[in-house]
């Protein structure tokens, strides 16, 4: 893929008008990394995260308050004080919560199925 003046262009119109790196990556046919990288390397003014982060210091489950209907889910390094689980409630039947039975039952099968929707 070759960033010629005029995606470049369309790359900066699209940026200065405010569309995520994902919406302008559709546009202009390349991966959201593409777009951050060449946002970076021609210099675009750059701009918050739209990601808001909750802080999580307040909510550490630590593994003696972990308990039956917490999601398990080990969060951080366990040789360090940071370590703890996720704590938000399970999904039915799971040790996990839903966000995290996403990631940990990733199947081959729920792959075909959104690949086909």
């Amino acid at each position: 893929m070759d960033w010629t003046a005029k995606r470049i262009g369309a790359l900066i119109a699209y940026w200065d008008r405010g569309l995520s790196a994902s919406e302008i990556g559709r546009r202009l046919s390349v991966t959201k990394n593409a777009v951050i990288g060449k946002v970076h390397r021609i210099g675009l003014q750059k701009r918050d995260s739209p990601i808001v982060r909750k802080d999580r210091r307040a909510d550490v489950v630590k593994l003696e308050n972990l308990k039956s209907g917490m999601c398990s889910w080990p969060e951080g390094d366990p040789g360090t004080e940071a370590f703890r689980f996720c704590g938000k409630s399970v999904a039915p039947d799971k040790p996990y919560c839903p966000e995290h039975c996403d990631r940990a039952y990733n199947t081959t099968v729920k792959k075909r199925k959104r690949a086909a929707a």
